[in-house]
This record gives C-alpha cells, sequence and structure tokens, in this order.
C-alpha cells in the first residue's frame, strides 16, 4: 500500500475517533434560567458529592435563551434539559418538534415570586401593579391617548409616592423573569386600559404592548442576578427586578416591596396572593436519557422529596414547594417520563 495511502487512512481514522469522542459526554449539560439556575446548581452538586456521576454543568443562559439551544436538536453537542421560569411556549415545542425533539418530559419544581427590590437601608416601599406598570411600560395613557412614557420620579406617577428617581435594573428579553412580568405587569394593565391600547392582537401585543422603555429608566442587567443584588447595595436609588430566591438570600442587604400591599414571602407566593408569582420548570430532552451518565439519577433527584418537598432543601434557598396533592402528581409524571403535548401547553 502506497505510504500517502496509508498516512490518509490514519488521518480518517484519528478524524473518526475525535468525533466519535466529542459525541461522547460523561455530564449531564443543563442551560435555561437564571432563576431556576440556583435551584439546578444545588441539586448538580448534591449528584456529584453523593453518587459515582459528575456534577452536571449548569449555565445560565435566560429561559429564551435556554430554550433556543435545547431546541438545537438531539445530537449530544446540545443541552440535555434545559430550566425554565416560565412555562414552554408552543412556538417553542413546535420548533422543538420539527428538529427532531420528538419527546419532552416536563418537569414543574415549585413556585417563585417576581421580586421588586430595594436597598435595605430605605424606607418602605409599596405599590401597587398598576403604578410599576406605568414606571416601566414604553407607552403609557395620558389624557386620552397613549404617549412615550414621560415619567422620571415615583411621584409623577402618584403623588403619595416619594419623589424619588425611577431606575430599575431588571432581566434581558432572553429572560423568563422578563416574559413573565410582561405578561403580569404590562399584559395586564393593558388589558385593563383595552379601549386605550386597542387593537390587542395577538401578533402584535407582546411587541407592543408588553415592551419596556428604552430611554436608560429600566436597564437590562444581563442574566447574573447576583449583579443586580449588588447594584441595589451601591444605589439606593435603584429597584432591581429578580427572583424571590435572591432576595431571601441577600435579606441582609436588600428588601422587597409591597405590591398591591402584599409582601413577597413564601405564604404569599405559594398562595397567589403576592400579584407577580410564577411556576418554575425545567424539561428533559428524552432522546438523551440511556446516553448522557447520571441524566436519570440527577432528575431522580431533583424530583425528590428531598429536594421539593414541603421541607426540602431547596426550599432553604428559596423555592416555594408545590401543594402535597399536586407535588405528588407531578413527581409520578416525571419520573415515568411522561410526554409533552402542545395540547397541555394550550390548557
Amino acid at each position: 500500500m502506497p505510504k500517502f495511502l496509508k498516512n490518509l487512512i490514519v488521518a480518517a481514522a484519528v478524524i473518526a475517533f475525535g468525533a466519535g469522542m466529542a459525541q461522547a459526554r460523561d455530564q449531564v449539560k443543563i442551560v435555561g434560567s437564571s432563576t431556576v439556575y440556583p435551584f439546578s446548581s444545588y441539586v448538580a452538586e448534591e449528584l456529584g458529592a453523593t453518587t459515582k456521576f459528575k456534577s452536571p454543568v449548569v449555565e445560565s443562559t435566560g429561559s429564551g435563551g435556554g430554550h433556543k439551544l435545547f431546541g438545537n436538536g438531539v445530537g449530544l453537542d446540545t443541552p440535555d434539559i434545559t430550566n425554565s421560569s416560565r412555562r414552554m411556549k408552543a412556538s417553542e415545542f413546535e420548533k422543538d418538534q420539527k428538529a427532531g425533539i420528538t419527546e419532552i418530559t416536563e418537569a414543574l419544581i415549585g413556585y417563585d415570586g417576581i421580586a421588586i427590590a430595594q436597598n435595605g437601608a430605605n424606607p418602605d416601599f409599596s405599590v401597587t401593579k398598576d403604578e410599576l406598570a406605568m414606571a416601566v411600560a414604553a407607552d403609557v395613557p395620558m389624557n386620552g391617548k397613549m404617549v412615550k412614557n414621560p415619567y422620571k420620579t415615583w411621584d409623577q406617577i402618584n403623588p403619595a409616592l416619594p419623589k424619588r428617581p425611577i431606575l430599575i435594573y431588571g432581566p434581558p428579553t432572553s429572560s423568563g423573569t422578563r416574559d413573565a412580568f410582561a405578561e403580569m405587569v404590562l399584559g395586564h394593565f393593558a388589558n385593563k386600559n383595552k379601549d386605550l391600547y386597542n387593537p390587542i392582537s395577538p401578533s402584535n401585543k407582546a411587541e407592543k404592548y408588553e415592551a419596556v422603555r428604552e430611554d436608560g429608566v429600566y436597564v437590562p442587567a444581563g442574566e447574573n442576578d447576583n449583579l443586580i443584588v449588588q447594584k441595589l447595595t451601591k444605589d439606593k436609588d435603584a429597584f432591581g427586578i429578580f427572583g424571590y430566591s435572591y432576595l431571601e438570600e441577600n435579606s441582609d442587604r436588600i428588601k422587597g416591596a409591597k405590591i398591591d400591599g402584599v409582601s413577597p414571602d413564601p405564604a404569599t407566593i405559594a398562595s397567589g396572593e403576592y400579584p407577580i408569582s410564577r411556576s418554575l420548570y425545567f424539561y428533559v430532552k428524552k432522546a438523551h436519557l440511556d446516553k448522557v451518565p447520571g441524566m436519570r439519577e440527577y432528575i431522580e433527584l431533583f424530583m425528590s422529596e428531598k429536594m421539593i418537598g414541603s421541607r426540602g432543601l431547596l426550599k432553604r434557598i428559596g423555592l416555594i414547594p408545590l401543594a402535597d396533592e399536586l407535588r405528588a402528581k407531578v413527581q409520578k409524571d416525571v419520573l415515568s417520563y411522561k410526554n409533552l403535548t402542545l395540547d397541555d401547553l394550550k390548557k
């Protein structure tokens, strides 16, 4: 055999071997929500510390970013699990199906509130959900018509509020927290004023009526919510928007504002009394279950009473547990790897 041909065969074998190695993984890969990140990371570390499996790699990409990465297909160069601080959108599910991700399991893990937090040394602050929308929305009603948001201080919205600059550090467009805030605060306000916002249609609602202002009052602060906490400790005028777990974790430095007279705490979030409460999820790519060591074990640990139970370890770092009956049903569905359907997402 000619030497050049031997070299060619060897080179091809090396490339093929390298490609095979690139496909093989011995760690679970998880992406998604910054709100779910602390809980997911805790479970990942526990798995690594208590079993023979390596700790999963968890990246905070935002819910939207996580769903995008998750939806790139079923190859092992794509994530196994994506965390989400909102439910998967029907459009994301449909894109996943087209990409060959035909079997997905949805895991509801608990509840969270979206905190509106400030420096702990400040006086207590209480605002209505509508006033919060008027501080953040790109367009607001004024004198019977819609105008670009003119408010620069809180007392301009309501004279009973302090004369304090409106400055809000919040999540970027890739974040599920941003999606949930837009829907529950801005979308709610738009629907209450639908005559002025008319017409509100599914095709343009999110773009036009749930848009936040871009004049420097609302500052997108990335997917690392700890950076927002740091900004609040340095700037007493500022507010931050993030998941309740970050408020609880940093309660020695920051405190939450009341929304519609209700403070964020585990009881008010679990009951839904706190007006900006939402559910937290992760999504499993079933095609990877038997290909990535430790994936099933991670999911089983996450869904265990040890982690998400009424006295589970994740409660200690801010997760609000599901009611017992609902939690038992969710655990059964997840651990049997029930397939998510489009009809489920439309309920």
